[in-house]
C-alpha cells in the first residue's frame, strides 16, 4: 500500500503538502471534512478524495491506504481518532503538531501501535523535525548528557491553525521532565537563550519536545522555552485570524532553535539549527518524512524524527543550517 492520505488537505498547511505531494509524484489521497472545499482542490490536483470526519472514520475509509499524514488542528480533536483507526486498519499515522497531550497520547498506544505494526509519528513538522535532530546532535557532543533545554524562536505573523494549537499547549500547564518523568512545573521561569544574535529572554512552554527529547535521547532532564517576536502571537477571537502568512510573509522570517546540553561532568555544549520559515518547512517535512515511510523506513510503534530517520533529517529541507557553540 503505497498511497498517502492527506487529512485537513484544505486546510492553510495541508493544502501546500497536498500540492508538495503531488509535485512529487507520490499516489496521494486527499480527505476531511467539508466537501465543499476538498472536492474542488481534488480535481485541481488531479487526485482522489475521502470525506469523512475522524469520529466518524470508518475502516474502509482507509482501504489501500499506506500513510495518514493528520494536518488537522487542533489535534487534541482530531488526533486520537484518527491513530485508533490508523491501529485498526495497519496504516502509519503521521502528524504535525507541537500538542504536547498529542504526544503523549501516541506514547500510551505506542505498545498497541507495534502490536499491529503500526508506526505513530505525530512529529513531522516544524518544530519537532529540527528540535529532535538537533537534541540528538548536541547530546553526542558531551559524555553521558544529563540535562536537555530546548528553546524556540517565534517571529511572525501565526496561522488561524497554529494558535489554536497553542492554546491547547497552553491549556496542558507548563511542565517538565525531571529525573524521567513528566511533571508539573509551574514555578518555571523565563530564561535567557541565544539564536545567534545575542541572549533574549524565553518563556517556559509545554511543547511535544518533552516527549521526544525524552525518547530520541534518553537524557532524564528536560526543559522547554519559546522566544515570541512581533505579532507572532495573536489576540482577540482566534476564529477569526487569516489561514496564515503569505508567501512573501514566510520568506521575511526564518525560524531558529537552541537546544543546550550539560553532561554529567558539567561540560556544556550549544547548537542552533535555522531553517526557512516554519511555514514553508513544515509541509516539506511532513512530505518527506510520508515518502520515506512509504519507501520502508518506519519502525512500529511511537516514534520520533531522529530515531526513525537519522540525525541528519532536518537537514535533507533545503536552507537548514546546525552551527555548534
Amino acid at each position: 500500500m503505497n498511497t498517502l492520505m492527506i487529512y485537513g488537505a484544505t486546510g492553510y498547511t495541508g493544502r501546500m503538502a497536498a500540492e508538495h505531494a503531488t509535485e512529487l509524484g507520490l499516489d496521494v489521497v486527499i480527505a476531511g471534512r467539508n466537501a465543499e472545499r476538498l472536492v474542488p482542490l481534488a480535481a485541481k490536483l488531479g487526485v482522489a478524495y475521502r470525506i469523512f470526519a475522524p469520529d466518524a472514520l470508518a475502516t474502509e475509509s482507509l482501504d489501500g491506504i499506506g500513510v495518514l499524514l493528520n494536518f488537522a488542528g487542533p489535534f487534541a480533536q482530531t488526533a486520537d481518532a484518527l491513530m485508533q483507526a490508523c491501529i485498526k486498519a495497519g496504516v502509519d499515522y503521521l502528524d504535525i503538531t507541537a500538542e504536547i497531550n498529542v504526544y503523549r497520547l501516541a506514547e500510551r498506544l505506542g505498545a498497541q501501535a507495534a502490536e499491529a505494526g503500526v508506526m505513530l509519528l505525530p512529529c513531522v513538522g516544524w518544530d519537532v523535525v529540527p528540535t529532535d535532530c538537533l537534541a540528538m546532535h548536541v547530546a553526542r557532543r558531551v559524555q553521558d548528557p544529563q540535562s536537555l533545554k530546548v528553546a524556540l524562536q517565534v517571529a511572525g505573523s501565526m496561522s488561524r491553525g497554529s494558535a489554536l494549537s497553542v492554546s491547547e499547549i497552553i491549556g496542558a500547564g507548563l511542565l517538565a521532565r525531571v529525573e524521567g518523568l513528566l511533571v508539573a512545573a509551574p514555578d518555571a521561569q523565563p530564561q535567557l537563550f541565544d539564536f545567534g544574535e545575542g541572549p533574549v529572554l524565553c518563556a517556559p512552554l509545554s511543547f511535544g519536545d518533552l516527549v521526544t527529547g525524552w525518547h530520541t535521547t534518553g537524557i532524564p532532564n528536560i526543559s522547554m522555552f519559546v522566544h515570541i517576536t512581533g505579532d507572532a502571537f495573536p489576540e482577540g477571537d482566534l476564529s477569526l485570524l487569516p489561514d496564515g502568512p503569505s508567501a512573501q510573509q514566510r520568506e521575511v522570517y526564518r525560524a531558529r532553535a537552541v537546544a543546550e546540553v550539560i553532561g554529567a561532568d558539567g561540560t556544556i555544549a550549544r547548537s542552533v539549527i535555522e531553517t526557512v520559515n516554519g511555514y514553508t518547512y513544515t509541509p516539506l517535512a511532513a512530505v518527506e518524512a510520508a515518502r520515506r515511510v512509504l519507501g520502508g523506513e518506519r519502525r512500529p510503534g511511537f516514534e520520533t524524527p531522529a530515531r526513525a530517520f537519522g540525525v541528519g533529517f532536518a537537514e535533507t529541507i533545503a536552507g537548514t543550517t546546525i552551527t555548534d557553540f
